[in-house]
């Protein structure tokens, strides 16, 4: 069993939280962005209430601990691990929620890279524990909007967790994918859910737009995000997010894995 106090040092040495690699001029320039509601940093959200850089700032303080000096415009940006853990706790209490009730799941990512075997690990104990992984619009072309100009994309599932690859880059056995924001996918796949007359999620678990685009739509969605992610935590102070888990979502693939023990423990569930 994972103690909190040896999570709280892990995120702090794997600089999950504590002084993290997101520069703070990244952050502003999401804050920016997202003020003048550009798709790009709303990545699926509609905010109800009117935000302004100022406002973003003091909301990310709150949420993830970062500096709410509007004046501090460069550095690296500090993520506080007791915000991070709290917000843990709460993951795992809508996971262990929807195991005991064993409601349809879906989840999915824009990191593949990074987060895939986080997710993965989820979905095989939600599965285990009676849920149903959905996997809807498997295969479906997905085109999304890029700094290179409009690509195809294909959404594809691994070990029960969606992702998109660039088309064309499809190989059997590999789980590489592309990253992405874009709510595009969530939205595809909820849609093909819905044509099919199968069973829709009550919960969603991803990042990105895959959370953001899903909560918009009144699904349930939790999901971590960094600090230059402000649209997660708007959901999450506006209602539409149940659950943004403030943290670096781009460290190492490996040093997520205590987060996984820790979540799935604090859910009772099995790994």
């Amino acid at each position: 069993m994972l103690s909190t106090g040896t999570l709280r040092a892990h995120l702090l040495a794997a600089r999950l939280a504590g002084t993290v690699a997101t520069s703070r001029e990244q952050s502003l320039r999401s804050y920016r962005l997202f003020a003048a509601r550009d798709p790009r940093a709303l990545i699926g959200l509609d905010p109800e209430w009117t935000w302004n850089q100022r406002d973003l700032i003091a909301l990310m303080a709150d949420k993830c601990g970062v500096s709410a000096d509007p004046g501090h415009t460069c550095g690296l940006d500090v993520i506080d691990p007791d915000r991070t853990l709290a917000a843990l706790d709460a993951f795992a209490e809508r996971l262990g929620a929807a195991a005991e009730r064993r409601v349809p799941v879906l989840l999915g990512t824009g990191h593949p890279h990074r987060l895939l075997g986080f997710y993965a690990a989820l979905a095989d104990a939600l599965s285990a524990a009676g849920c149903a992984v959905l996997t809807p619009a498997n295969g479906r072309c997905v085109d999304i909007t890029t700094r290179f100009g409009l690509r195809t994309h294909n959404l594809s599932y691994v070990r029960g967790v969606a992702l998109v690859r660039k088309a064309g880059t499809e190989r059997p056995g590999c789980a590489t994918g592309a990253h992405t924001h874009s709510p595009l996918p969530v939205r595809t796949a909820l849609a093909a859910a819905a044509e099919g007359g199968g069973p829709l999620p009550e919960l969603v678990v991803g990042d990105h737009g895959w959370v953001c685009g899903a909560g918009q739509l009144g699904f349930e969605a939790i999901g971590l995000a960094d600090t230059d992610d402000p649209a997660l935590f708007v959901g999450e102070a506006e209602g539409s997010v149940s659950v943004a888990v403030p943290l670096d979502d781009g460290v190492r693939s490996d040093y997520y894995r205590p987060l996984t023990r820790y979540v799935l423990n604090r859910a009772c569930l099995s790994q």
